[in-house]
């Protein structure tokens, strides 16, 4: 396989459990709970918490998380669906007397209910042994003693270090003066707002169960959520140049209920795969992998022009079937039995010309929004993903695997709540999200706004039995590339014979641009292939050849994908993290 041996990483293996997270802090958070006796669900849930005070600018305490679970004894997956939804107060009209079109990807409006944190809850109460106050101390810890600042972190905050300064002191209170790498960064307000919960835990009776929900209620019905709603009424400008309040009241707190669901799943080449459902793009993973299956990517060859051709048609049919079909299916009605039924798969594989690349946005069932495409200008240059984000008041995302030596394993996305794009509230430390800039003011279309709906997000995490019996969790940072450079690794070791978790995450990647961008402002780059240039020259040239925007990227550029595996015949678990960014890391255990 091209490029697989570049940097050589071995996978690690132990039969004890394993673990990877996008920070190395939480990776070994995570290990210890595994060795302390927890389960998957436990060391997922330390992970969980310690990415929010170690990763802040990718995900925070106010954020979301959808999360994957299988359970081993019962031999079936859950997903819980950690997105939270609207206001009560965020209606179209509303909108429609703000003058704005689309949401904004910053400052107060774009601010759904808090999920994280309940969907953390929900998957220790559930799935978990612990109590709550086991998986939150190692946060605790980092937030009231400190963590070293490593360079990724302090080259976003470097960006964000203006707006922190002139408009956002309650963040720059926290974030600055900028720490120097290695020095120790504190967060006293979040580790007093993760105390309080473990006093509420501790003051409730009954079972684990009832003293976690009790801790949760605390959040949700007591005092955080009424200075969140007091914090949001001060306004805060926005990327509409203007100053705007925010529209999440307390009240939409104390009704929120997360929920677990059942997921989506597929079968490609002998393997078994699980999405959360359509309210995340989740099922766009699943769709590439039904229109990949009429062609023979094995015999095209490993990133030829001809395999990463096909990956990216397949993706730009799958994603136009997300943007024009994909929504809150307890809102709307989303086809997905057409969507990965075989007749219609057929019907849109046709429309893939191996030798030239598509400039249309064509969804097969449904519409796009009214007004889209919002085509971009010329592409970017190429700068380090997170930088980007960060100059446009974004955040990112982060993820995280966990399986134990039992066999049950839990997938996670972990983002929103981030700093870059919402002022912290000063007396809890972390700030809103802004996750509904997802939504989109056509009323017709089925991810329209409404409130106490779900907003189609991006955060997708991974779950699949592989040919071989393995069971493998695996996620990625990265927006709408997730379901793009994931689908990569995992055809790296379906179609292309990696076995090994780590060649097949470090391989290079390509991702298109032709889909609309889920986050504001909402635009699309037709045509537009990033590809990480350890790709052979000659292979780029021919995908130019064929009509596609080449846009080159660093050699170790896209994404951060994660993975964990258990092979349920010799116990055997591997873990694998991706070297990119050098922040993430993985841990097996003996």
């Amino acid at each position: 396989m091209n490029g697989m041996s570049e940097r050589p990483t071995p996978t690690l293996c132990g039969h004890g459990g394993g673990v990877s997270a996008g920070h190395h802090l939480a990776a070994q958070i995570g290990a210890q709970m595994l060795a302390q006796g927890g389960n998957a669900a436990d060391a997922a849930c330390a992970m969980g918490f310690a990415l929010q005070v170690l990763e802040p600018t990718m995900n925070g305490p106010a954020g979301e998380v959808p999360i994957l679970v299988y359970v081993a004894r019962e031999d079936r997956t859950y997903a819980i669906s950690g997105q939270g939804t609207a206001p009560a107060a965020a209606t179209r009209a509303r909108f429609a007397e703000l003058g704005i079109d689309p949401i904004p990807g910053d400052g107060l409006l774009a601010a759904t209910v808090p999920a994280a944190l309940d969907a953390w809850c929900l998957l220790l109460a559930r799935f978990g042994t612990k109590r709550l106050e086991d998986v939150l101390e190692p946060a605790r810890a980092l937030a009231s003693n400190g963590y070293p600042m490593y360079r990724f972190l302090r080259s976003v905050l470097s960006f964000l270090e203006p707006r922190f300064r002139n408009e956002w002191p309650s963040s720059a209170a926290v974030y600055l003066p900028l720490r120097g790498l290695g020095e120790r960064q504190t967060n006293p307000a979040l580790a007093a707002f993760l105390e309080s919960l473990v006093a509420a835990e501790r003051a409730a009776s009954g079972s684990r169960e009832t003293r976690i929900r009790a801790a949760r209620d605390a959040f949700y019905k007591g005092r955080a959520a009424e200075e969140i709603e007091r914090f949001l009424a001060s306004a805060v400008r926005d990327a509409s140049g203007r100053a705007h309040a925010g529209l999440l009241s307390a009240d939409d707190l104390a009704r929120y209920e997360g929920a677990v669901e059942e997921p989506v799943s597929a079968d490609y080449r002998g393997a078994r795969v699980w999405k959360c459902g359509p309210w995340t793009q989740g099922p766009v993973f699943l769709q590439q992998l039904r229109l990949l299956e009429g062609f023979e990517l094995a015999a095209l060859g490993h990133n030829s022009a001809d395999a990463l051709h096909a990956i990216a048609e397949c993706a730009k049919l799958a994603f136009a079937d997300r943007d024009a079909c994909y929504g809150d299916p307890r809102f709307v009605e989303v086809p997905l039995a057409e969507l990965l039924s075989t007749p219609y798969t057929e019907k849109r594989r046709a429309l893939v010309d191996p030798a030239r690349a598509s400039l249309e946005l064509r969804p097969g069932r449904g519409r796009l929004p009214a007004g889209w495409p919002r085509v971009a200008g010329a592409p970017a240059p190429s700068q380090e993903p997170q930088a980007q984000a960060a100059a446009r008041g974004r955040g990112d995302t982060t993820h995280l695997d966990a399986i134990d030596r039992f066999g049950n394993a839990v997938a996670a996305t972990p983002s929103g709540g981030w700093i870059p794009s919402s002022p912290i509230v000063p007396s809890l430390g972390f700030p809103v999200g802004t996750r509904a800039q997802m939504f989109v003011l056509d009323p017709a279309h089925p991810n329209a706004l409404e409130p106490g709906k779900r907003p189609r997000t991006t955060l997708t995490p991974s779950l699949a039995r592989l040919p071989d019996g393995r069971l493998l969790a695996f996620g990625t940072p990265g927006g709408d590339q997730q379901d793009q450079w994931t689908l990569q690794f995992f055809l790296n070791v379906i179609d292309f014979g990696a076995r090994d978790l780590q060649a097949a995450i470090d391989a290079p990647t390509i991702h298109s641009h032709h889909m609309p961008d889920s986050f504001y402002p909402r635009t699309s780059q037709p045509g537009v292939l990033a590809a990480e240039s350890r790709i052979a020259g000659e292979t780029l040239a021919e995908l130019e050849r064929r009509g596609h925007r080449v846009k080159p990227s660093g050699p170790w550029e896209h994404g951060r994908v994660l993975a964990v595996a258990r092979d349920p015949k010799s116990g055997l678990c591997e873990a694998a993290a991706s070297p990119r960014f050098a922040v993430a890391a993985a841990a097996a255990l003996p």
